[in-house]
C-alpha cells in the first residue's frame, strides 16, 4: 500500500501509542546510564482533562521525549492525589443520590464506597493523558493512599512528632462549613465582596447611656462577651468598670480596656466574639473573656442563637439585622468593602472557629529550603525568577502548618487516646506499637488494643504529596534503595505557580529534612490556561473546550503545538482553537513535504546539480544555527521559542526554500546523492520535532524506511551540535532577497513562470557569485550577466546592488502598466513635497537632531531618484 497524500492523525495517533507501549519504550530501570527524571503533579483523583493539564503534561512529555533522544534514562512518574476534600465531598454526594447518609454509616462502611469509587472514576485522567501523547512510565503510577505510599505518611509524621515539631493545640483555625473541616491558611482565598456595616448599640448597665459598634457580620452579637475601648479614648473613660448589655439575648458582657483598639476607626468601640474572630480570640486570652461558639459545623447557629437555632448564618444576617431595626438598636447600615475569605476547593466562605488540630511547627524546617533556592549555588531554580520573590515572602513568613482534616477519606492521625483527658494519648505508626507506648507512659499494663481509640481525622492532602518525590521510589520508608538513590533527586518540576506553596515550597522542605537534598533543580512554573477575553476557564462560563474533542478535531500534535505556540514560561496563555488550527497546519505541511520526496524518481546515473549542492550546504549550517537557539532556549525553558524556531525552519527553510531548490523538473529524475541527503535532513528535521510532535513524526520515521525496534525515532539519536558558516547563512538570505524581488516583477508584470528572463546585475555590494545557480533555478534566469550601466527594464534594489530585467512592451499590459506607474509616481511626489516642506522650515532644521534632519533628506534623496526612475519607466512604454 502505498503513502497517502493526506495525514490523517486519528488512524495514526493510537497506531504508535500502542506500538510505544507494547515494546516498553517508557518504562525505565536502574541502570548504568545519567537519569533524567520527572514526577508528574499528581492531579485529583475526581479529575478530568482540562486545558492546563493539558499544557502543563505536554511540557513535561516534551522534555521527557528530549531526554530520551539525548540517550539519558528517562523516568516519568504519574499519578494520583486522593484530594481529600474534593473526593470526600464527591462520594457524600453520591451516596447521598443513593440515600444513604454517611454518619449512618461506619469508617470502614464508607471507605469501601470511596474506594469503589475511586477504582471506577480514579484513573479517568491518566487515561486521557495518553491521548495526549504522555509518554510517563504507567508502570511505576502512583496513588497517594497506596498502602507503602500511606505508611510513608504515618512514618513522617510519627517521626515529625517525635522531633518535637507536631503538637496538638486548641487554636482559631480556617473552618469550610460545606466541607466540615479545618483548612490551612493557604487554602483560604481572600475575595473582595460588597457587604454592609451595621451600626448597633448596646445599653449600659445601671444607665440610660448607651454606646455604639460597627460590624459587618450582626449575627455574630450573640456570641460577644466584652466590649474594648481603648484606655486613651477620652470619650469613654467614664465607662471603665462598667457592664453592657448585647441586644436580643440581654446578656451582660465586661468593658475592657485594650490599646489594641484604633481611636481613628469607626465608632472607636470594639465588639469582642472570642469564638469567631482571631483578633477577638486573642483579646479574651489576654483578659480571660468567656468563649461563646454560636455555630454548628455547617454554620447554622446553634442553641446559643436564640430562636434562630438551626438556621443558616447568611439568613439569620437578614432576619437579625431586621429585628435589631425594628426594637431600636441598629441605628444606621452603610454599604461595605471588605475582603472575605474563601475555601479554594468549596468556595464557601470560611468561618474562624476554635478547634483542637495538629500543628507543625515550620519555622526551622524552612530554613534549608529557603537557602536551596537563594544561596550562593541556586541549589533549586525557579523559571521564570520573577516567582522567587513570592517565594521568599512566603518563606520568611511562614506559620505552623495545620495538618488535621475532619474527613473520613485520608491517612487517619496515628494518634491513640487511651483517657479521658487531652493529653491521654501517644503517637505510633501500629497500634501494637502503641499499647506498648501506652504502658511505658502510664505504667498501666491492663491496657489493650481494644482500649485505644485512634484520632478520628486525617492528614491534610498536602501532607501526602509533599513526599512525592521521595515516596514514589520508596525512599521514606526504605531510604537506601538503589531506586531512591538513582532517581533522586530528580531533575525538573512542571507545575503552576498558584501551587508554588501548597506542594513546590512544602517537597523542598521534606527533601532537605528526610534526604538532606533538594527535591528536584529546576522548577518550570507555566502560566494559566485562559480564553481570548483573559478569563480563566471554567465550566461555569463554558469558555472551556472539551480537550478530547479538540484531539478528535486538530490531532495530538495539533493541540501540542498549538498550546505550546504561546506558552512563554509564567506568562498565562490566551487559548484560542486558531493556534490549534495552526499545530494541525504543521502538521499537514510536514506530511505534504515527505509525500513529495516519495513522489520522485531516484537516479544513480546523474551529477548533483551546482545548486542542489549550495541549498543543503546552506541548510545544513541553518540548521545548525536554529539548534544552537533551540538548544539554549531549552536551557532557560523557553520551550515555546524552541518551537517557534523549529516551526521557522521547517515551513520557511526546508519546504520554503531547500525543497524548491532540489527538487527535479516535471517528470524529470532526482540525482541519489541530493535525494540521500535531502532524507537524512529530513529525518534530523524528525528528530528535532519529534518531543512537541511524537505521533507524526513517528510515523514519517517508519514510512521512510523499515526500522527495528531499537531505530524507532522515540529512542533515536539527537542531532549534535557542530560548527556552521555563518556565512554561508548570510550570502544565502542575499540570494533569497534577490529572488524575492524577481518574483515580485514577475508577479506584477504578468510574466509567466516558463517564459524565461535574463537577468543583469550592478554589483556594487561585491556579492559572490556562487549561488547564481541557484537564483536561476528558483526565478527561471536563463543568464545572469554582471554589468556596469544601467539598462532598459524593470529594476530593484538588494542593499546597493541593483537588478535589472529587459521587458519587452509586446510582453505586459501597457494600459494597466502605465496606469499602475502613474498612481504610483503620484503617490511619490506627494510625499516629496511633504518632506521638502518639512525641509524648508528653519525651525524644524535647526531644532530637530542631526540624525532626524538626516533621515529627512536621505527620504528626499530617495524619493527625487524613485521618481526619476518611475518617469523613466512612463516614457519607455508611450
Amino acid at each position: 500500500m502505498g503513502i497517502p497524500s493526506k495525514y490523517n492523525a486519528n488512524e495514526v495517533e493510537s497506531k504508535w501509542y500502542e506500538y510505544w507501549m507494547k515494546n516498553n519504550y517508557f518504562h525505565s530501570e536502574v541502570d548504568e546510564r545519567e537519569p533524567y527524571t520527572i514526577v508528574i503533579p499528581p492531579p485529583n483523583v475526581t479529575g478530568v482533562l482540562h486545558m492546563g493539564h493539558m499544557l502543563n503534561n505536554t511540557i513535561q512529555d516534551v522534555l521527557i521525549r528530549r531526554a530520551r533522544l539525548l540517550g539519558k534514562n528517562a523516568c516519568w512518574v504519574p499519578g494520583t492525589d486522593h484530594a481529600s476534600i474534593a473526593t470526600e465531598a464527591k462520594v457524600v454526594a453520591k451516596l447521598k443520590e443513593e440515600g444513604i447518609n454517611k454518619n449512618d454509616l461506619t469508617r470502614e462502611e464508607f471507605l469501601k464506597h470511596a474506594f469503589d469509587w475511586k477504582d471506577k472514576y480514579g484513573g479517568i485522567i491518566l487515561e486521557q493523558l495518553k491521548k495526549l501523547g504522555a509518554s510517563c512510565d504507567w508502570e511505576r503510577t502512583k496513588f497517594t493512599m497506596d498502602d507503602d505510599m500511606s505508611e510513608a505518611v504515618i512514618k513522617v509524621f510519627v517521626d515529625l512528632y517525635n522531633k518535637g515539631l507536631i503538637y496538638r493545640g486548641y487554636r482559631m483555625v480556617n473552618w469550610d462549613p460545606e466541607a466540615k473541616t479545618t483548612l490551612s491558611d493557604e487554602e483560604v482565598i481572600y475575595e473582595e465582596r460588597q457587604g454592609n456595616l451595621y451600626y448597633l448599640q448596646y445599653d449600659i448597665v445601671g444607665s440610660d447611656e448607651k454606646v455604639t459598634i460597627a460590624t459587618t457580620r450582626p449575627e455574630t452579637i450573640l456570641g460577644d462577651t466584652a466590649i474594648c475601648i481603648n484606655p486613651k479614648d477620652e470619650r469613654y473613660t467614664h465607662l471603665k468598670g462598667k457592664k453592657a448589655i448585647v441586644p436580643l439575648c440581654n446578656r451582660e458582657i465586661p468593658i475592657i480596656e485594650d490599646d489594641y483598639v484604633d481611636l481613628e476607626f469607626g465608632t472607636g468601640c470594639l465588639k469582642v466574639t472570642p469564638a469567631h474572630d482571631e483578633n477577638d480570640k486573642v483579646l479574651g486570652d489576654k483578659h480571660a473573656l468567656e468563649v461563646i461558639d454560636i455555630f454548628n459545623e455547617d454554620a447554622s447557629l446553634n442553641s446559643f442563637g436564640l430562636h434562630y437555632q438551626g438556621k443558616d448564618r447568611f439568613v439569620v444576617r437578614k432576619e437579625i439585622s431586621k429585628e435589631l431595626e425594628e426594637k431600636g438598636y441598629l441605628v444606621k447600615n452603610e454599604q461595605h468593602t471588605n475582603k472575605v475569605g474563601t475555601s479554594e476547593r468549596t468556595k464557601a466562605v470560611i468561618e474562624p472557629r476554635l478547634s483542637d488540630q495538629w500543628f507543625l511547627k515550620m519555622e526551622d524546617l524552612a530554613k534549608p529550603a529557603l537557602e536551596s533556592v537563594f544561596g550562593e549555588g541556586r541549589d533549586v531554580k525557579l523559571y521564570p525568577r520573577k516567582f522567587e520573590n513570592t517565594y521568599r515572602h512566603w518563606m520568611e513568613n511562614i506559620r505552623d502548618w495545620n495538618i488535621s482534616r475532619q474527613l473520613w477519606w485520608g491517612q487517619q492521625i496515628p494518634a491513640f487516646y487511651y483517657g479521658d483527658g487531652k493529653e491521654d494519648f501517644v503517637v505510633a505508626e501500629t497500634k501494637e506499637e502503641a499499647v506498648k507506648l501506652a504502658w511505658k507512659k502510664t505504667n498501666d499494663y491492663e491496657i489493650t488494643a481494644e482500649d485505644l481509640k485512634q484520632d478520628p481525622d486525617v492528614l491534610d492532602t498536602w501532607f501526602s504529596s509533599w513526599l512525592w518525590p521521595m515516596s514514589v521510589f520508596d525512599g521514606i520508608r526504605n531510604p537506601e534503595n538503589k531506586e531512591i538513590k538513582y532517581y533522586y533527586p530528580t531533575n525538573d518540576l512542571v507545575t503552576g505557580p498558584d501551587i508554588l506553596f501548597f506542594w513546590v515550597a512544602r517537597m523542598i522542605i521534606a527533601g532537605y529534612e528526610y534526604k538532606d537534598a533538594r527535591p528536584f533543580e529546576n522548577v518550570y512554573l507555566t502560566g494559566l490556561v485562559r480564553d481570548k477575553q483573559r478569563r480563566k476557564m471554567s465550566k461555569q462560563l463554558g469558555n472551556s473546550p472539551d480537550a478530547l474533542k479538540l484531539i478528535e478535531e486538530f490531532g495530538a500534535d495539533g493541540v501540542r503545538v498549538g498550546l505550546l505556540l504561546s506558552s512563554a514560561a509564567g506568562n498565562d496563555l490566551l487559548f484560542d482553537e486558531a493556534l490549534c488550527q495552526q499545530g494541525k497546519g504543521l502538521s499537514n505541511k510536514i506530511w505534504s513535504a515527505f509525500y513529495l520526496t516519495t513522489l520522485w524518481e531516484v537516479s544513480e546515473d546523474i551529477e548533483q546539480p551546482k545548486h542542489s549542492k549550495l541549498a543543503i550546504d546552506w541548510y545544513k549550517a541553518k540548521f545548525q544555527k536554529a539548534l544552537e537557539s533551540i538548544e539554549d532556549n531549552y536551557s532557560k525553558y523557553r520551550l515555546s521559542d524552541s518551537l517557534m524556531t523549529m516551526y521557522k525552519l521547517i515551513i520557511n527553510d526546508f519546504c520554503g526554500w531547500l525543497l524548491e531548490i532540489i527538487k527535479p523538473a516535471y517528470q524529470q529524475p532526482i540525482d541519489k546523492k541530493t535525494y540521500d541527503e535531502v532524507i537524512a535532513i529530513f529525518e534530523d528535521n524528525l528528530r528535532i520535532l519529534h518531543p512537541f510532535m511524537p505521533f507524526i513524526t513517528e510515523e514519517i520515521w517508519h514510512s521512510i524506511s523499515d526500522r527495528s525496534v531499537e531505530e524507532a525515532l522515540i529512542v533515536a539519536k539527537y542531532p549534535e551540535l557542530t560548527k556552521y558558516d555563518d556565512k554561508l547563512i548570510s550570502d544565502f538570505d542575499f540570494a533569497t532577497e534577490v529572488v524575492s524581488g524577481i518574483r515580485t516583477i514577475r508577479k506584477d508584470k504578468n510574466i509567466a513562470f516558463k517564459e524565461s528572463i535574463e537577468l543583469s546585475v550592478i554589483n556594487n555590494e561585491s556579492v559572490t557569485t556562487e549561488y547564481d545557480e541557484v537564483i536561476k533555478k528558483l526565478v527561471n534566469a536563463s543568464e545572469i550577466s554582471y554589468v556596469e550601466e544601467k539598462i532598459d527594464g524593470a529594476s530593484f534594489r538588494v542593499k546597493s546592488n541593483e537588478y535589472f530585467i529587459p521587458i519587452s512592451v509586446d510582453s505586459i499590459d501597457v494600459e494597466e502598466e502605465i496606469k499602475k506607474i502613474t498612481e504610483e509616481l503620484n503617490y511619490t511626489e506627494g510625499f516629496l513635497k511633504s518632506v521638502q516642506k518639512k525641509l524648508a522650515n528653519e525651525r524644524f532644521v535647526n531644532n530637530a537632531p542631526d540624525q532626524v534632519v538626516a533621515n529627512e533628506r536621505k527620504k528626499e534623496a530617495d524619493a527625487v531618484a524613485k521618481i526619476e526612475t518611475l518617469k523613466a519607466s512612463l516614457a519607455n512604454l508611450k
